[in-house]
């Protein structure tokens, strides 16, 4: 797997967002993605990483979207 990118679980975590947000990103432009169905990768620095507590890992403000491609529109 090429480096950087996640499942869409870890990508979902990282970012602080649902896993269907973190396909629709995909299917919107907003994510790189690799492979398809359950073997499906998504590019984890094209994320905006959640604000998380350094002890507990707590999110703590909501997932903030990355911006869409020139020329995309949103889902």
């Amino acid at each position: 797997m090429p480096s950087g990118y996640a499942t869409a679980s870890d990508a979902a975590w990282y970012a602080g967002v649902p896993v269907g947000t973190i396909w629709r990103w995909a299917s919107e432009g907003r994510v790189r993605k690799t492979g398809k169905g359950k073997q499906a990768r998504y590019y984890v620095f094209d994320l905006i990483k959640a604000p998380r507590d350094e002890y507990t890992r707590e999110q703590l403000a909501p997932g903030v979207a990355p911006p869409l491609p020139a020329g995309a529109k949103a889902a």
